[in-house]
């Protein structure tokens, strides 16, 4: 019996997780009948594991995860995209700057469409979970449950979006720094803190550490919140190669800013490189062999993917102090926090005494995608248990 315990407690976290995951699922399906789970996802670009916006990422990675377990997914998202489960096409992803109202509408349309559908069939849905960041304010128009994830810092969110809820829509938040600014909203369910793929990262570390790491890292989301071009001041300060690497979103206010901050100091800088739109295994390449990555992001970040992704490629982070970051980097242990381009060019001179065994433990412990999933399932029993005791209410009432 003891011999057993000892080989339990020496299997891998991921393993471990993994199998709890696996349980909360099949309870999720059988017990519960929760087997028919509909994501909607952001209605511009399609979802995917090479996505550029965080939503998108964690939108692929939870389904993923849910999917393994057994539950039935569905995702709603552009044509094109690559899901684990089935894919419900709502038309095709944006290509001209500024069509988002248009495409948007065309997205929660055929989602609600879709929803009434299944419903008539008598297949319908069992929960709606959205990561579109705006088909919530529709749920009234369908008979299900619908658990909206808020992605986004609340100033990000027109303060009347939050008037008049419709009574079958949760919220949750992703990290601790985000829910204190939604204290407020009566339905505010939980805290769910993001997760990765660490399985991708498994030998990203291993081989930057044979190969040796060099140059400053900027990967994301192109656009002034994000202030790459603050990532080539400092890599010009301290005259460190830089690669950024990421992609212009079809607005022109994006593009703008692309033009007018970041194309010239790239070809102003010498050593700085840019990558469009990098693939995953670039990404991850990317990130292994570089001496360190920046954020320079003057948001209140509400978590930070590529924060963790570096983590687990063992690569340290030197990021501003905004928002949720506190809580993904911990400063002088995977990193540093800063609070300007002068401090973030003083930490590149440090970046040598952070381990980068250090930081993949940091990351295997606190950003498993399989534990993100885990803590979704119990969310989603939760929300069940209630709106079974709603209607049993409703009906005895």
């Amino acid at each position: 019996m003891e011999s057993e315990r000892r080989v339990i407690k020496m299997s891998s976290d991921l393993k471990i997780q993994s199998r709890k995951l696996t349980l909360y699922s099949a309870d999720f399906a059988s017990e519960r009948e929760m087997t028919r789970v509909l994501y909607v996802a952001y209605p511009l670009l399609q979802v995917h594991d090479e996505s550029a916006g965080g939503a998108e990422q964690i939108l692929w990675t939870l389904e993923r995860e849910i999917a393994r377990g057994g539950a039935k997914t569905i995702v709603a998202a552009s044509a094109g995209s690559r899901v684990s489960g089935e894919l419900f096409s709502t038309g095709e992803p944006c290509t001209q700057p500024d069509d988002y109202e248009r495409r948007r509408n065309e997205h929660e349309d055929g989602v609600v469409e879709f929803v009434r559908q299944r419903a008539r069939e008598g297949n319908a849905f069992n929960l709606i979970h959205d990561h579109s960041g705006s088909f919530w304010k529709r749920a009234a128009e369908v008979d299900t449950d619908v658990l909206a994830t808020l992605h986004l810092p609340r100033s990000f969110y027109p303060a009347e979006n939050f008037n008049d809820v419709p009574p079958n829509v949760s919220f949750n938040c992703v990290s601790d720094s985000q829910a204190r600014s939604f204290a407020d909203l009566e339905s505010l369910a939980d805290v769910v803190p993001n997760g990765i793929a660490l399985d991708s990262f498994e030998s990203v570390a291993d081989t930057a550490a044979d190969k040796g790491r060099q140059g400053l890292l900027w990967l994301g989301r192109i656009c002034e919140e994000k202030a790459p071009h603050l990532a080539l001041d400092i890599a010009e300060r301290t005259q460190i190669p830089i690669t950024l690497a990421g992609q212009v979103y079809p607005f022109s206010y994006h593009q703008q800013y692309f033009e007018r901050e970041v194309a010239p100091r790239l070809r102003a800088i010498p050593n700085a490189r840019f990558v469009s739109a990098p693939r995953a295994e670039v990404k991850r390449r990317l990130l292994g062999e570089a001496q360190a990555l920046l954020i320079t992001s003057l948001a209140a970040e509400t978590s930070s993917l590529v924060a963790m992704e570096a983590a687990a490629s063992g690569t340290p982070v030197i990021a501003f102090r905004k928002g949720a970051l506190a809580e993904v980097v911990r400063d002088g242990v995977t990193g540093f926090l800063v609070e300007d381009v002068i401090q973030a060019v003083l930490a590149v001179q440090k970046t040598s005494s952070i381990g980068h065994k250090t930081c993949v433990q940091h990351a295997q412990k606190n950003f498993s995608a399989v534990k993100m999933a885990e803590k979704y399932s119990q969310l989603y029993e939760r929300l069940a248990r209630l709106e079974k005791l709603h209607r049993f209410a409703q009906e005895t009432a």
